[in-house]
């Protein structure tokens, strides 16, 4: 079965205006339901992260000081979102939704998570909507449990995966692959393992030859046993934030095609959503949940 994380605190309340469209995490679950793509079994409630395996991704000085509310205005202003007791244990749910996924993942070939792609958040430090670095902890984890040896992040956010490809700098059993808006925050890229910037503009078909040519001979080069996928939707014409030109058809390939080389390949897969910023909220959820709906096709 397809287990997916999801908890009521996902859906944050934000100020009047703010830019983050918060509402996705209700109305996605609510969608799946509603279509059949999903039962209410497939979903299950997080616990939040244990402090060990955040402490094993983030500094400790950053965790406690965002754990007791002490940050900085400066960094508070960087992370996008007021600091609350509230949004500190979200944080830690997620975190611990993703590390529970990719528990499940090992169980049954995948798993998702409705929230998480933290991927801008550093060892030391919160920015770009993201405080603790959900695939990033869960990754960790499984190297530390033995669970995996050599894990891919495949990251298809519109963004630079910066937060992730800092953290996993300097340690060989973990490989960062980003393809993203090369004119698009962060404006000062980290190096993941592999990068590809893409120009403003760049449609469906551009976008998905590129995945071709690479996801296949990156996956004989690194020789995974674990992959966590970030399947941002923020790559839509429509993204206000994104400045690519994909289709929500397009955007499906792409989930599409990664989905089942995975499976090809019997390589199980962790799926944290990521971002989508889209005017109307039903461009961001219609392509989550072909998210959602091509992992139950492809993986059960």
């Amino acid at each position: 079965m397809l287990k997916i994380a999801f908890h009521p605190s996902y859906a944050h309340p934000l100020p009047a205006k703010h830019r983050f469209p918060m509402e996705k995490y209700e109305l996605l679950p609510q969608q799946l339901l509603y279509e059949g793509t999903c039962e209410p079994d497939n979903f299950f409630e997080p616990e939040v992260s244990n402090d060990k395996y955040i402490l094993a991704i983030h500094d400790a000085e950053y965790y406690y000081d965002f754990l007791n509310l002490k940050l900085t205005q400066k960094e508070i202003r960087r992370t996008g979102f007021p600091l609350s007791r509230s949004l500190v244990e979200r944080e830690r749910l997620i975190a611990g939704g993703t590390v529970q996924a990719a528990l499940y993942a090992l169980e049954h070939g995948a798993a998702m998570n409705i929230a998480g792609g933290t991927h801008h958040a550093y060892s030391n430090r919160g920015e770009g909507f993201c405080m603790l670095n959900d695939q990033a902890i869960a990754a960790q984890y499984l190297l530390d449990q033995g669970l995996a040896t050599k894990i891919l992040i495949v990251d298809l956010d519109v963004h630079q995966g910066n937060g992730t490809a800092e953290i996993f700098e300097n340690n060989p059993a973990v490989f960062t692959f980003s393809m993203h808006g090369e004119k698009n925050y962060p404006f000062r890229k980290e190096k993941s393992d592999f990068d590809i910037g893409l120009p403003n503009g760049t449609n469906d078909e551009v976008y998905l030859t590129k995945l071709k040519e690479i996801l296949p001979n990156l996956l004989e080069k690194v020789k995974p046993d674990f992959v966590f996928y970030l399947s941002g939707v923020d790559v839509l014409a429509t993204d206000k934030l994104g400045k690519l030109s994909l289709s929500i058809d397009g955007c499906k390939e792409r989930d599409r095609y990664v989905l089942q080389n995975l499976n090809d390949m019997n390589l199980p897969v962790q799926i944290s959503m990521g971002g989508g910023y889209s005017k109307e909220i039903k461009h961001i959820v219609e392509a989550h949940a072909n998210t959602y709906r091509l992992a139950q096709k492809i993986c059960f």
